[in-house]
């Protein structure tokens, strides 16, 4: 294959979130279609959207026959052994946003964290002459985090249904699943012990290490990572201009100009002749920036704009992955 392959999920809410994150930067998704199955990137030749489910985007991941694809980190941990080493997760994407977890009814008083939890399953296998039963979806994630945590009187119950339920419906003990809200699990009487979470889970832009890495396939990773960090960048800053002032010369000084960038992880990207000084500030950042410098500088105004794109000189999600490839 010469083409970037990138595989998409084909509905529902990471579709929609999928689409939004490419649109935003610039490099909108073009479906073939509205039940079709292949597609496009905007603006960016060589790369073939393939739209499958979130599931087997993990496992084409997993073999190479894709590219790059975005699905939850979770399905990533839970589908491919020792992960890293096959799969790099290159971006989170902020959305899909859920943990893996541990769920024990919220009667176990007594059990507080992971280490309570192997001693009721001790104590449970001693009383009952079996293990304790475990519902859940995520077998490897499981059986990964308990031998982490020393517990090993348990046995696996594989759930393809609600696995919330199956403490109350008799199926289980204890289950691990997947919550955002913790709503569901409160109403099924469970709770996560404290040291129960397995993973934060989110949706990641993730590339396959092992998939035939042609030029053009680099090139077109290359020109898609640089505008989605482009884009991710410009959301967190804003630029303001300090304009005006009887005492705006300070912003040559160097001393000022650091303790200020220091302070407010700002960055000075132009002075404005004798008027003023031009700043890239966080977000988060602004209303204690501005009041500072204002007051430290003298500057009458400050006129704040939002860029759409924050370019570096390195691409450094680029740099990480062609560093990882064969």
């Amino acid at each position: 294959m010469s083409d970037l392959i990138l595989a998409v999920p084909s509905k529902g809410r990471l579709e929609e979130n999928a689409a939004a994150i490419f649109d935003n930067a610039g490099v909108a998704l073009k479906r073939a279609g509205a039940r079709g199955y292949r597609g496009s990137v905007s603006g960016i030749g060589d790369i073939d959207v393939q739209y499958v489910s979130a599931s087997e985007i993990a496992t084409r991941l997993a073999d190479g026959s894709v590219h790059m694809g975005i699905t939850g980190e979770d399905l990533l941990r839970e589908e491919i052994p020792d992960m890293d080493s096959v799969v790099q997760l290159v971006l989170p994407l902020g959305f899909g946003r859920a943990d893996v977890v541990v769920a024990i009814p919220d009667g176990w008083v007594d059990v507080q964290n992971m280490a309570d939890l192997a001693e009721v399953a001790s104590e449970f296998r001693a009383r009952n002459g079996k293990r304790l039963r475990v519902a859940t979806k995520y077998t490897h994630l499981t059986a990964d985090f308990f031998a982490r945590h020393g517990l090993v009187d348990y046995r696996l119950v594989e759930s393809f249904g609600a696995t919330e339920a199956a403490p109350n419906a008799g199926a289980a003990e204890a289950i691990v699943d997947i919550t955002s809200t913790g709503a569901t699990l409160s109403a099924n009487q469970l709770r996560v012990p404290q040291d129960g979470v397995i993973l934060n889970s989110q949706a990641n832009l993730a590339a396959a290490l092992s998939a035939d890495w042609s030029h053009a396939a680099r090139q077109a990773a290359k020109a898609l990572l640089a505008r989605l960090d482009a884009r991710r960048a410009a959301e967190n800053m804003v630029q303001v201009q300090f304009i005006g002032g009887r005492e705006a010369q300070i912003r040559l000084d160097p001393d000022a100009c650091a303790a200020f960038e220091n302070t407010y992880k700002a960055r000075l990207i132009g002075s404005l002749d004798d008027s003023g000084a031009l700043f890239l500030i966080p977000t988060a950042q602004l209303d204690e920036a501005r009041a500072a410098w204002m007051q430290t500088s003298g500057c009458d105004q400050a006129i704040v704009t939002r860029p759409e794109y924050i370019f570096a000189h390195r691409n450094s999600l680029y740099e990480r992955l062609a560093g990882s490839l064969v």
